[in-house]
């Protein structure tokens, strides 16, 4: 009774506002209640980034705003895949790498500009998608390490690394409900490796081609 009446508050709370960018997915006759549900705590997490300079993101649109669109536009599955992906890539990296690949800053907050649709399709790579999606299936991280992109697949390492040991200590200690959650993380950023070593792949540059990729 207790979650229902949490998951009641949040989706009042998700919903009253314009202030924040994913209330109006929230409000979107077009949005499942599956696709809500997913958007719902992406909704509640920006109540804290847009009122605070520490959880300033490094990219325009914001991940929360990136994965939100996502999951709006490709269902829960493959849209927190892509979530994780950006999730990833906001590293403390992201400028050494991405500004090689994009080149282009979004005014007046001089963050990288990183749409969630790509513009431009051209592979300029001799690197297969499909096989660094395959790496990273049997190595997560490997993939985009393959394809170019070192401390992009160091971070989705870790990130995996953490989650999953997180949720076998969890289980360990017969704590069950926290143990799910941690895998389902886990299984979330793994999702997001194989879907980040094929987007990696696909879409490298060389870092002295200033071309929008992203």
């Amino acid at each position: 009774m207790r979650s229902i009446l949490l998951i009641v508050f949040f989706m009042n709370l998700g919903i009253s506002q314009d202030k924040y960018p994913t209330d109006t997915l929230l409000r979107s006759p077009t949005s499942n209640i599956f696709e809500k549900a997913t958007i719902l705590p992406i909704s509640a997490w920006q109540r804290l980034s847009y009122n605070s300079n520490l959880l300033s993101c490094q990219f325009y649109p914001s991940c929360s705003n990136y994965g939100g669109l996502a999951i709006s536009e490709h269902g829960p599955f493959i849209g927190l895949a892509i979530t994780a992906d950006r999730i990833v890539r906001c590293s403390p990296f992201a400028l050494e790498y991405h500004y090689d690949m994009n080149g282009k800053f979004h005014y007046p907050d001089y963050r990288l500009i990183d749409p969630l649709q790509i513009t431009n399709t051209k592979n300029n790579s001799n690197k297969s998608p499909l096989f660094a999606a395959g790496l990273s299936i049997i190595l997560p991280g490997s993939g985009r390490i393959y394809a170019g992109r070192f401390m992009d697949g160091f971070m989705g390492m870790w990130m995996i690394a953490i989650s999953g040991t997180a949720a076998y200590s969890s289980f360990q200690e017969n704590k069950i409900i926290k143990g799910n959650l941690f895998s389902v993380i886990t299984l979330i950023f793994y999702s997001g490796e194989i879907y980040g070593a094929y987007r990696t792949a696909k879409y490298y540059q060389n870092p002295n081609d200033n071309s929008d990729l992203n």
